[in-house]
């Protein structure tokens, strides 16, 4: 088992999965990725992810799933703003332009993209390395068509 956690291969109830976390900019051309098993929560590597890139003076935007108090304190603290609308659950709920928010949908695209490879979609690939390299091949194809 924890040569698999090593792996970023996790068990749901819909099998073995993996997450691929990337950051787009605003015209959906990837920046970063990253790996985690399908069990983590889509909030938990954004730190992470947001601390490799200097975003200040940029705008973010996400979903529900980065509306934690964290994510959104460390991105004011990196001198960015961000478009993230709060959980219905939220305590303490936060203005939202929702026009803005429509633009999201360049990572959406992104992924549609890049799931077109078969390799990408079904996760052939035993190692994680193995797998992150094809994301990154993938990625690279459709931004040279």
């Amino acid at each position: 088992m924890h040569h698999e956690v090593n792996q970023h291969i996790g068990i749901s109830r819909g099998g073995r999965t993996t997450k691929i976390h990337a950051i787009v900019d605003a015209l959906g051309n990837p920046l970063l990725f990253q790996l985690t098993s399908g069990q983590v929560h889509d909030s938990q590597p954004a730190c992470a992810l947001f601390d490799q890139l200097a975003i200040e003076g940029r705008h973010v935007l996400g979903d529900k799933a980065y509306g934690a108090q964290a994510i959104r304190n460390q991105l004011t603290s990196q001198g960015a703003s961000y478009t993230i609308p709060p959980r219905t659950n939220a305590k303490k709920h936060w203005s939202v332009d929702w026009n803005r928010y429509k633009e999201r949908h360049v990572i959406e695209c992104f992924f549609n993209k890049i799931k077109h490879f078969r390799r990408v979609a079904t996760r052939y690939d035993k190692l994680a390395t193995s797998f992150l390299t094809f994301v990154y091949i993938a990625a690279i194809f459709k931004l040279t068509q």
